[in-house]
């Protein structure tokens, strides 16, 4: 007995490990509304606050390659609790080339933003308060490929952030530092980038 029992202790600290681990819970968001655009026409609720910005061949491109943070929010009302997704392909780029989904912008300073990088492997969650970024979750990730199309998704539920690239979710995040704003796309530096078929759930009434 004296050898089995400290074995057996041992067996059931490990299963006591394994159940408390975290499982990570699924947000999903009951559609009060949908939002799709497919950049096929210019949209008049889309406004530019940094960057060049253009509606052509059913795409939104952002060209620009002198601009810290392009960035172009739709002004159409502010959301909460939702679910977007929207392709996005990166174009060219040396010192950077991403693109990213911001949510629950305040304005042009203030938001969070879930973005991609082709020239490097990690997908990352930050938040842009009076205008200085700060990282706040970030994942390894297969660096997206330039001049392809890949998929972000986020989905927000009160404090609780979970973020997608190409259907797998690498995000899962908690953070309050804002409950409701614009939904919005965003590059950085010289990316040049291309976005598609923006959808949008949400949950608000």
């Amino acid at each position: 007995m004296y050898k089995i029992v400290p074995l057996l202790l041992l067996l059931l600290a490990g299963c006591n490990s394994n159940n408390s681990s975290k499982t990570t819970t699924t947000i999903e968001i009951e559609s009060q509304k949908n939002i799709v655009d497919n950049f096929s026409k210019q949209n008049s609720a889309w406004r530019v606050k940094s960057g060049s910005w253009s509606f052509e061949n059913g795409v939104l491109k952002q060209s620009a390659t002198d601009k810290k943070f392009p960035l172009i929010l739709l002004e159409k009302e502010k959301l909460s609790n939702l679910d977007i997704s929207v392709k996005f392909k990166p174009i060219s780029g040396n010192i950077d080339a991403s693109g990213g989904v911001v949510f629950r912008a305040r304005d042009k300073n203030n938001y969070f933003i879930v973005r991609a990088n082709a020239l490097e492997n990690n997908f990352r969650l930050y938040t842009f308060k009076s205008g200085h970024r700060a990282e706040i979750a970030s994942a390894t990730v297969i660096a997206p490929k330039l001049g392809q199309f890949n998929t972000i998704r986020v989905v927000a539920k009160g404090e609780h952030i979970q973020a997608y690239l190409d259907g797998k979710l690498y995000i899962d995040h908690n953070d309050s530092s804002f409950s409701k704003g614009y939904i919005g796309l965003w590059t950085k530096a010289d990316s040049v980038t291309e976005f598609d078929d923006l959808t949008i759930k949400s949950g608000d009434k």
